[in-house]
Order: structure tokens, then sequence, then C-alpha cells
């Protein structure tokens, strides 16, 4: 793949405005639910609305679940599965302690450095230029966001717990790419995906009993179907038309779209350097989603090369 198509970034630009929903609404929902419970919740219910819709349009036949057994597929899919588990748990908890900007800025500021190399490792993929140039912007701009704000609190845990939840977003970006190069169908690998993970989490949470709290009820049915049956299953449609390191430079949407939401219903203020650094991200996004120029296999004008005669 050579450059990213347009309906890729569009699907991909869809999952991040959804999930940079979540940072916020757990915030302004206020629900003592632990954040692995929520994860567990978000994931396994994400993903049986998805089994729904999968048999509502007659795609869950047993021949589409066996192509999830072929090859390398089981391998992709339990990876995925794990690192969404670890991302969810570390990603709420870090909210939960350091607040919704922080800890979407620092996790997605990992993000797309931890893509770029895992799928250069793993898949082989070429770093592209502009996709050098526009994330190096928009990681910038997206530090910039967070600089002056006197409502984040600087917990060293939940900054850890934001850089944990990157490195887990980079492994299931490239491992939910490589997923979706075989041979298994995107709706049938996401649900499953998300139903496994939720079912990894299950066990280390503290118990499901909070959740029943009207505001945590509200909050898990948000996270549930936009942000999740809707936002991963955008996300790893776009996956197919754009490269992992262009999916993880593009999810930068996300802070930016927290950082709004917090301006707009959490009472948060965006003094100028932050609005400079959301031109800048959304500047690197353009130029990170945008052509590298072509190669030419050989030099201009070169002559054609002949095998001796005898």
């Amino acid at each position: 793949m050579s450059s990213p198509t347009v309906r890729g970034v569009v699907m991909v630009l869809g999952a991040a405005v959804l999930w940079g929903t979540v940072g916020p609404a757990q915030v302004l929902a206020a629900s003592d639910a632990d954040p692995r419970a929520l994860g567990a919740a978000r994931l396994v219910l994400g993903g049986l609305v998805l089994l729904g819709v999968l048999s509502a349009t007659g795609r869950g036949e047993p021949g589409r679940w066996r192509l999830l057994g072929h090859g390398a597929t089981p391998g992709w899919l339990v990876l995925a599965a794990v690192s969404t588990a670890a991302y969810q748990v570390a990603f709420l908890s870090s909210v939960a302690r350091a607040g919704a900007a922080l800890s979407t800025v620092v996790a997605l500021g990992v993000a797309p450095p931890a893509v770029g190399a895992l799928a250069r490792i793993a898949g082989a993929e070429r770093l592209t230029r502009p996709w050098l140039l526009g994330t190096v912007a928009a990681v910038a701009g997206t530090a910039l966001l967070l600089l002056p704000g006197a409502t984040v609190r600087a917990d060293t845990t939940g900054v850890l717990l934001g850089v944990l939840s990157g490195i887990c977003y980079g492994v299931y970006t490239v491992a939910a790419k490589r997923l979706l190069d075989s041979t298994a169908p995107a709706l049938v690998a996401v649900s499953a995906t998300l139903v496994l993970g939720g079912v990894v989490i299950l066990p280390f949470t503290d118990g499901l009993e909070p959740l029943a709290e009207p505001n945590a009820l509200a909050l898990v049915g948000w996270f549930a179907i936009p942000a999740t049956a809707i936002g991963y299953l955008l996300f790893v449609s776009g996956l197919r038309h754009v490269t992992a390191a262009t999916a993880g430079t593009l999810s930068l949407a996300e802070p930016l779209v927290a950082a709004v939401l917090g301006l707009a219903f959490l009472g948060e203020h965006l003094p100028w350097p932050a609005g400079a650094g959301a031109c800048l991200l959304l500047a690197g996004l353009v130029v990170a989603t945008s052509p590298a120029p072509d190669r030419p296999d050989t030099a201009p004008n070169e002559p054609t090369r002949t095998a001796p005669t005898s």
C-alpha cells in the first residue's frame, strides 16, 4: 500500500473522534466504578453489539468464523485481544488518577511512534517522509495542547499508566492490521477481539456491582455502542485502506476531540499555546496522510544494459 485512501483516512478519523469522548465522558459521569470493570464492560458489551449486527445481517455463519483459525490469524487475534484489554485498563486507570486531558495526551503522544516502530519491525512497513514529518508535527501539537493547563493533575502513576496504554495501543494497531490483512472478515474479527479482550479483564475486576449505578450505566452504554462497537468497526475497516503507522498518527485527533469537549463541557480553558498546538496537530495529520512521492526503480535516461553476445 503506497499511500492512504480518503475512505481509510475518514474511517480512522471517525474512530478517533468517538474514542476522544471516552475520557471526558468518564470525568463527566463521575462514577465510582472500577476502571477495570468499566473496561471489561466496554469491550464485552461492544463485542456483543457487533455479534448482534452479524446475526441480523446474516454474516455470522460458521464458515466466516472458521477463517479465524487459518494460518497465523489465531496468534494475531489473541495479541489484538490482550493488547486492547491492557489498553482499556491502563487508559481508564490513568484517566481516574490524572484526568482526561493529561491521560489522553500522554497515551496518544506515545502511540504514533510506538505504532511506527512496531509496524516497521512486525509488518515491514516503509515509514515515508510525509509520515515522519507529519507525526513529529502532530506529536508536538499534542504536547502544546497540554502545556499551560492549570486543571491538569500531574500524577506520576497516572502518567506512567498513560505511557503504558499508548504502547498497548501501538501493539493493538499492528496486530489488528496483520489480522485484517489475513482472510478474516472485519466484522467477525473485531467482534471476537472485543469479547475476548473483555473476558481477559473480567477476572481482575473488583466486582461489577458499581456498574448498576445510574451514572455508571449511562457511561457503559456510551462506551459500549458509539465509543466501542462503532469506533472499533470504523478503525479496523479503515485499517484495510491505510498503513498501521498512518492509523497511529491519525489517532492523534483523539486528544484534540478530548480537548474540545473539555473546553465545551468540563469548564476547561484553551489558552493560545493550546490553540496553536491544535492547529499544528491538524497540519501534522494532513502532512502524515499525504501521498509519498513515487521512487523510480531506475535512474532516468539510464540506458538499458543487454547481455553480451557470443
